[in-house]
């Protein structure tokens, strides 16, 4: 009788067990049913954890973190960027599509069994997918941030009176390759939202040459001379040029040049002129006389150099050689000894035509600012094999090398004042300078012209001066020193 009554308890308690367990087992299939419909714990799409949330629950968090503004930083503004304004658009759809079958694709049961024995499922993580417009974004730099934010180099300025320039302020600009790759980082990340813009830096601008040309025209009327001047400069880097003519400190036209008296400075025409006919293949002799003619002046020299172009009429073979490169008011009428005789009538030019205005020029020799500085200008053009009138009326005969010799040759002309005195010491200065008394004894004349070297930029410089009643060196020389300085101070205004 005991043991039935042990038996029907033991029954018993057994069938309260399973009923027990059936009702847990239940329970948890309908517990585990329930979160079967949300993401689980260790899922994460595009970088943001959606264990828990349900497939709109989990559209709406992304909407909110992909579609909010990033912050961008950027010359010290502050700007925030709706990210549809630069074409970024979350594709949410595709995620979810892919969590969800991440989410129902595996065993129901097999999760089930992991989930009684509170197994944690692996980390699933669902990458961004999205789309950025390119053209977009960048429109949006070039046009809403660049535009408004960047600094533009301000150029030196010329300080009024004087030969120097206030140094300019470099500028800013925004690094639009780096930003479009900074700024996709940052709409694609769920955290990191806030960017600090790059830009480069941009060296200050040199003065204009509008600029330059103000400073030079007020560094002649504020001088003591009121004569007649004429200057020529060329940037040898960008062809720019500067022409103007001031007489008794008003400017007057240009328009033809102003024929001067070429004095010593027609030699460069003139060795040139033998280049061209005889080549650069000097003999020692030679060597000596042309630098006699350049270095020292000597017109001597010089007759023998016009001799060896042709005994009876060199000068006029050494003019049509400068017609030839389209210089019409340069010309050369006669030998330089005394008493030579013309060897034509006086040209006429368009420089020495001019009615309104007069340097009394030569008679026998004659050019004008502009012509002598192009002349050198093709020079210098042959020498660096960059082209010029030179090689291409003369292809034949003129060559780089021939071309370097004769800036060379200039070179030696050591005079150390006019262009020379305008520069620092130890820059290179092939030139060739000329004044000459008249008849009377006076000098009315004045003149340089030279190829300038120089750390930041070289360039040609021509400038010829005439007074009706004396050309005061200490007026003169100071005033075409103060002229080169300023153009030398444009082109290196970081060293002046």
């Amino acid at each position: 009788m005991r043991n039935r009554n042990t038996n029907i308890i033991l029954r018993g308690v057994s069938i309260l067990f399973l009923t027990a367990a059936l009702v847990l087992i239940i329970v948890s299939l309908i517990s585990y049913s329930r979160q079967r419909n949300s993401y689980p714990a260790s899922m994460k799409i595009a970088g943001i954890t959606v264990g828990g949330l349900t497939p709109t629950e989990a559209s709406q968090r992304l909407l909110e973190v992909y579609t909010s503004p990033i912050e961008i930083q950027y010359n010290n503004a502050i700007i925030h960027i709706d990210p549809a304004v630069v074409g970024f658009q979350p594709d949410v759809e595709t995620m979810l599509a892919a969590a969800d079958l991440s989410r129902t694709g595996n065993s129901f049961w097999g999760g089930f069994w992991d989930s009684l024995w509170n197994r944690t499922p692996p980390e699933t993580t669902i990458p961004l997918s999205a789309t950025l417009s390119d053209e977009r974004l960048r429109a949006y730099l070039q046009n809403e941030i660049a535009t408004r934010y960047d600094l533009p180099p301000a150029p030196a300025v010329p300080i009024p009176g004087g030969t120097e320039f206030l140094a300019g302020q470099p500028g800013q600009t925004l690094d639009i390759d780096r930003a479009v790759l900074l700024i996709s980082d940052a709409l694609r990340s769920p955290t990191n939202r806030s960017v600090a813009l790059t830009f480069t830096r941009s060296s200050a601008a040199r003065p204009t040459i509008d600029n330059l040309s103000i400073l030079l025209k007020q560094i002649v009327t504020i001088s003591d001379f009121d004569g007649l001047i004429g200057l020529y400069m060329m940037d040898l880097q960008t062809g720019q040029e500067i022409h103007f003519a001031i007489n008794n400190k008003q400017e007057i036209s240009v328009d033809p040049d102003i024929a001067f008296s070429a004095s010593s400075t027609i030699k460069v025409a003139i060795v040139t002129s033998y280049l061209i006919n005889h080549g650069s293949n000097l003999d020692a002799t030679t060597t000596e006389i042309i630098s006699r003619v350049l270095g020292k002046s000597d017109n001597s020299a010089t007759d023998l150099v016009l001799e060896r172009i042709n005994s009876a009429i060199g000068p006029l073979i050494m003019t049509q050689d400068m017609k030839t490169i389209g210089l019409n008011s340069t010309f050369l009428n006669g030998f330089f000894y005394l008493g030579a005789p013309p060897l034509s009538p006086r040209p006429v030019t368009p420089g020495n035509s001019r009615t309104d205005v007069s340097s009394d020029p030569d008679p026998y020799s004659q050019t004008t600012p502009s012509e002598m500085g192009s002349l050198l200008a093709d020079i210098y053009q042959c020498a660096q094999n960059s082209g010029g009138a030179l090689i291409a009326a003369f292809p034949d005969k003129m060559s780089p090398d021939t071309c370097q010799l004769l800036i060379d040759f200039m070179a030696q002309d050591k005079l150390g004042s006019l262009i020379q005195g305008g520069v620092p010491d130890g820059t290179l200065v092939p030139h060739k300078h000329g004044y000459v008394p008249a008849s009377d004894g006076i000098v009315r004349d004045t003149s340089d012209v030279g190829i300038v070297y120089t750390p930041d930029g070289n360039f040609v410089l021509s400038i010829y001066t005439y007074h009706p009643v004396t050309n005061i060196w200490d007026i003169t020389n100071p005033l075409i020193g103060n002229l080169t300085k300023a153009v030398y101070n444009y082109f290196n205004v970081s060293v002046q």
